[in-house]
């Protein structure tokens, strides 16, 4: 520590004197007091090595836009990157109802207080229960991966089991996520996972080996439709037939904008319904969360088993309605440690900015984009299947995205996609590492916001990058 230390420029409590201020109210001569159950051998022994600090804010924000300069967008750059965070259009409005102090500022207040935030909040579950034919929503969670997460802890206090079934083609992150969930096998709440594998045909579930996974032991089978390659599980009803059969519970991941075109999940017999709220109106950016939702029938099994915030409506005694939270309990908020699960910060504003985007598509507005998406990719998966050296895996039944092998080509896919960023291009999501066999493949994605000549402009890369 240097001999006269000085304040920081952003920090008003590293003033010496508000330092001793804050030192005395606690009654510790020295801020190592408050880091004494920290053992000795956890502390760093050397002074921290950091770069001169930047003492003007004139300084700093130079430093912060040259650091991000160097970041290469989707704003200027054409990306076929999906994979959980998708490259969907935002309109102005919803950027417009996410700045509004009305409901910028109320993120949090007593359940009480609020009560045009609480109808927003309200409105969003009833617009998300009407998308998906499931009467309960509640307010969204972090992620995708909390919600399944979240789900399959639910299903397995319903179903008093322990075994949990996923599908092998699984987001590698939201499967990280959904292990945590799980909790290691030394912990008393551990839930066992069980690898179900994938048809090497059409990508879909295999329901020869889900048979031999599923027992009287199996609290859940969890499934995405579609799925994370895309595939749209044909199978659906008669994995929710299986699951139902062994006393287990179905929990669905699916992504809400294929819903214009698709069957809502409760129609094949989901019980428990998760997935993201990303595509709703919610920009793409890293390191937060982009908000994931729970759903299922409204019914007391399910609904006191909920771990997150629910918002109901009811008649005050004076004959008005008035929309508060509800089973508010069962949330950590409520009950701390005692709650059904720990959900911590949400993503709370969100929820009202995806009840802008839900209204202004409406029922045909979902149709139209389903539609449109289905479409430009189809077409796109036919450019590219038309190369020398790619070949479409799994060609039939997928949504927005699908998966392009290039072992043909005799090039690996990071050395296709370094080229493609060469020109301007963001490939899409190398699968070798994870999925061998699928062996030199990528996950493309494409959405309303690519047109056809963006299509064009890929496929006439990829035919110079492969056949070269």
């Amino acid at each position: 520590m240097p001999a006269h230390p000085r304040a920081h420029p952003f920090m008003p409590n590293s003033v010496p004197a508000i330092k001793a201020e804050l030192m005395a109210a606690l009654g510790i001569d020295s801020v190592d007091e408050l880091f004494a159950q920290i053992p000795q051998d956890h502390r760093l022994d050397r002074p921290l090595e950091l770069p001169p600090a930047l003492t003007s804010e004139a300084a700093l924000s130079r430093h912060m836009r040259s650091l991000l300069g160097r970041n290469r967008s989707c704003a200027d750059n054409l990306s076929f990157l999906g994979g959980g965070c998708w490259h969907h259009y935002v309109p102005a409005v919803c950027d417009e109802i996410a700045r509004r102090t009305e409901f910028l500022t109320p993120v949090w207040g007593t359940p009480s207080s609020d009560l045009g935030r609480n109808q927003a909040w309200f409105e969003f579950t009833s617009q998300l229960g009407e998308l998906l034919d499931l009467e309960l929503v509640a307010l969204p969670v972090y992620s995708w991966g909390c919600a399944a997460g979240h789900a399959i802890r639910m299903a397995s206090r319903l179903t008093d089991r322990r075994k949990i079934l996923l599908p092998r083609y699984l987001d590698p992150e939201r499967r990280a996520v959904i292990e945590t969930y799980c909790e290691p096998a030394e912990m008393p709440s551990h839930l066992e996972i069980v690898e179900v594998n994938g048809d090497p045909e059409t990508g879909r579930l295999s329901l020869d080996d889900l048979r031999t996974r599923l027992d009287g032991e199996t609290a859940a089978i969890y499934f995405e439709n579609p799925s994370y390659l895309g595939q749209i599980e044909s199978d659906a009803a008669e994995i929710a037939a299986l699951a139902r059969r062994h006393g287990a519970e179905t929990v669905v991941g699916v992504d809400p904008v294929s819903l214009g075109v698709l069957a809502p999940p409760a129609a094949y017999g989901a019980d428990i319904v998760v997935g993201s709220i990303q595509p709703l109106g919610i920009h793409m950016y890293g390191g937060g969360g982009l908000g994931g939702f729970i759903a299922s029938r409204d019914e007391p099994a399910y609904a006191h088993e909920y771990p997150a915030l629910m918002v109901s409506i009811a008649e005050t005694t004076h004959e008005e309605h008035i929309f508060s939270l509800a089973l508010m309990h069962q949330c950590s908020y409520g009950s701390r440690e005692a709650a059904k699960d720990w959900t911590g910060n949400s993503t709370y504003l969100y929820a009202i900015v995806a009840a802008a985007y839900m209204t202004l598509l409406g029922p045909e507005g979902f149709r139209e984009l389903g539609s449109l998406i289905v479409q430009r990719s189809r077409y796109a998966a036919s450019l590219l299947d038309g190369i020398d050296g790619i070949t479409i895996r799994f060609r039939d039944g997928f949504f927005k995205e699908f998966v392009a092998n290039f072992d043909d080509t005799g090039r690996t896919v990071a050395e296709i996609n370094k080229t493609l960023l060469d020109r301007g291009i963001f490939g899409g999501i190398d699968l070798s590492a994870r999925f061998p066999d699928l062996g030199q493949s990528a996950l493309y994605c494409v959405t309303e916001v690519h047109e056809q000549q963006d299509l064009d402009r890929l496929a006439a890369a990829l035919r110079e990058v492969c056949t070269r």
